[in-house]
Parts: structure tokens; sequence; C-alpha cells
């Protein structure tokens, strides 16, 4: 018998913020996938690690409801931090907190099927140590967030030596020498994504169609998935910085060429009357590159400065264990 032969416990780690309605069809699909009493070997235990970020409803009261009638071979774990600190932090947070030999991300609203966590498991008992779940349809999410994710994984595969697998999220399955790499990680601002992806590790890939939210809606708008794609390429990416070194010797040279010209235009023809207007065009868009370039700069700058203060990911309020645990 093989180590991954040997009886092992799941963990599946749930970031949750304002589920208060998702959470009852989670559990009641996870007990059709997952039987209490018939849990597939060698599976011997499946731990939920429920990681609460700052939730305002009665998420709480509804996992702890849970935990106090879970099944005897299951363990639901409750961390309740103490605000919201966003899905990274969060993640990071259950994914310290879970004990098991192989651990799972998923959310909450069963967009990511829990289906596929057997496949997963067959995968890794082959010798993967990371398995990817791909969506191969993605008609759940609207036209702009297909589109815009399409661009994201194109711009930054293109800029970066660290490559994204495309329509890939943090649903995944990973083995406990992943998470342990993972958790040695020392960077506080943390994109998952390109972390899983910079470990490394045998990867292999399952395929799915994306469903739609089962309660709720989606914590993610448009400037919040903005600020998520800018943190993902200035993470693992040195390119927009590199970028206006370029633009700034190419703008440099140009001017270099066109001051030649003016004076030896003057020089064969004299002077011309002033132009005003092209002046004053040319002025306010060289001063525009310029604060282009010091912002592309500061976001550099602010990440260093942010990592540079040693600040904890996350703080933790509670973690509220089974009882006898």
């Amino acid at each position: 018998m093989t180590l991954k032969d040997a009886p092992h416990t799941l963990s599946l780690v749930v970031p949750v913020f304002n589920e208060e309605d998702a959470i009852h069809p989670f559990i009641e699909r996870l007990k059709q996938i997952f039987p209490p009493q018939e849990i597939a070997p060698p599976t011997k235990k499946i731990e939920l690690v429920f990681v609460n970020d700052g939730s305002t409803d009665l998420t709480v009261p509804r996992l702890l409801a849970t935990q106090s009638t879970a099944p005897a071979n299951w363990q639901i774990v409750i961390v309740d931090l103490s605000r919201n600190f966003g899905k990274e932090a969060a993640l990071t947070a259950g994914l310290c907190t879970a004990t098991g030999e192989v651990v799972v991300p998923i959310d909450v609203d069963l967009q990511d099927p829990p289906e596929l966590i057997l496949p997963m498991l067959a995968k890794w008992r082959e010798g993967y140590e990371v398995v990817l779940a791909r969506r191969t349809d993605r008609r759940s999410d609207s036209p702009s967030k297909r589109i815009t994710a399409e661009w994201f994984y194109r711009f930054h595969n293109r800029i970066s030596e660290l490559q994204l697998p495309h329509n890939v999220g943090d649903y995944r399955l990973m083995d406990r020498l992943v998470i342990e790499a993972l958790k040695s990680l020392p960077e506080s601002r943390r994109f998952m994504k390109g972390l899983f992806a910079w470990v490394g590790f045998r990867t292999a890939i399952v395929e799915y169609v994306r469903e739609e939210r089962i309660a709720g809606r989606s914590k993610f708008n448009g400037w919040k998935l903005w600020n998520f794609a800018v943190e993902g390429v200035t993470s693992f990416s040195e390119a927009p910085l590199r970028l206006w070194t370029y633009a700034g010797s190419i703008i440099a040279l140009l001017s270099l060429l066109y001051g030649g010209w003016i004076a030896l235009r003057t020089l064969l023809f004299g002077a011309d009357l002033p132009g005003y207007p092209s002046l004053f065009v040319a002025v306010t868009f060289f001063g525009g590159v310029q604060l282009i370039g010091i912002g592309v700069l500061g976001e550099y700058l602010g990440r260093t400065y942010v990592e540079a203060k040693r600040r904890p990911i996350y703080l933790i309020r509670q973690i509220h264990r089974p009882a006898g645990d």
C-alpha cells in the first residue's frame, strides 16, 4: 500500500463573506457527495475549514449551527477573522489552519461543483501533487467578466515569466507538500493564483463547466477586479517598470531628433511664429506620460512599503472547533 492509499483526511477550505443563504445548500450538496457514514476509502475524515472574512450577516451563527450537527466523521472548523481582510488573506488563513493530507479551496456559492473533488482525488492517487480545475464553459459569468478575464490571462502571461493556466481559479487540489511550501512564503500582499503557480510541483488538470451561483451575489465588482488584476501583474512581473525605461528612451531620442530638425530648419529658413496649440498638446502629453510612469513606479514602491512593515496577513478573532477537539 502506497502512502496515498493510506487513510487520510480531506480538508476543504471555504472563505465566506456574507454568505448566509449559501451555507445550507453547500453542506447538503457535500453530504450527497460524501455521505456522512459512507466516505469512500481511503478518505477517513472530511475537514471543513470555513473562514469568516468579516461577515455582517448571519453567516457565523449559521456556521455554528452547522458545526453542532456535523456527522461524527466530519470536522467543521470556523476561523473568524477580526475584520474583512479580503479573499486572498482569508484563503491563506484557511490553508494555514487545514490539517488534511489533501486540501481543496472551494467557494461556498457552488459555482465550482464539489463533485469534481472525486476525480481530483483519483489524479492525486496517481501521483500528482496539484490537480487544477479548468473551466471549459464560463457562460454563467457575465460577458464582460469572461472577456476581461481572457484579456488578463493573455496580458499577464505575455509580460511575466510565470505563466498562469488559463481559466483556472483557486479551485484545485493540493497535497500537504504544496501547502507547506505555500505557508513558507513570507509576502503580505498575496496574489494566490500566482503563488499557486510559482510553487510548481507535479500537476494534472481536470475540466468542468462552471455553474450559476446558488445564492447571493459576487462580491467582486469591476473596480475590485481591476485592482485584483493590477495586483497580479505587479506581483509577478517587472515588465511595467521596464516598459517606462524603453518609453522614456524612445521619447528622448525622438525629442533629440526633432530638436535637431528645428535647429536645422531655423538656420536654413529662419524662425517660424511659435505654435501655441502644438506646444500645449506637447506639454500635456508628456506631462501625462510622466504621471503614468510615476504611477507605475508608485505601485511597486507601495508594495515594497507594505512588505517592509511586516504586518500579519490577517488577524483571527476566534477559532471555533468541534466540542472536545
